[in-house]
């Protein structure tokens, strides 16, 4: 059984610190986790947190007239990868903030996940970028 719900902050800490910050010294902790207008979505097969999402309100400023947040720390448990997981937890983030009046998402990228944006229907804005101890990174985005 598949669900998707509302989690805290605090929940999205493990997965974030096992495939998102793994052997680096950032903090699995963001800044926003804690904004009243964040929201941090799981996704939970057979009972265990598989996925992450947390949706924060940010803005690129060329799209400034536009209702906007910003994805921030998806990851799907290593163990629970390639079972579309992550296409169903940003499908349902998506729905809720169109919903609620939002017009256009974005986030940054990183290289290995293009793919999965471009078939999300994101594109790509500007050129690649290096994000200190991570890697590269895209700016993508779509209209909702």
């Amino acid at each position: 059984m598949i669900e998707i719900r509302a989690i805290e902050a605090k929940d999205t800490y493990p997965i974030r610190k096992e495939e998102l910050r793994k052997n680096v010294s950032l903090s699995h902790k963001m800044v926003g986790d804690e904004e009243p207008d964040t929201v941090h979505l799981g996704i939970f097969f057979e009972g265990e947190l598989a996925g992450i999402v947390s949706l924060m309100k940010a803005s690129i400023p060329a799209f400034k007239d536009e209702a906007q947040y910003q994805i921030r720390g998806m990851a799907t448990a290593s163990c629970h990868q390639r079972k579309g997981l992550g296409k169903r937890l940003l499908e349902e983030a998506e729905n809720r903030l169109k919903t609620a009046g939002v017009e256009f998402i974005w986030c940054n990228a990183r290289v290995v996940a293009l793919d999965f944006y471009l078939k999300m229907g994101y594109a790509i804005y500007g050129p690649v970028f290096e994000l200190p101890e991570i890697g590269p990174h895209y700016k993508m985005y779509k209209r909702l």
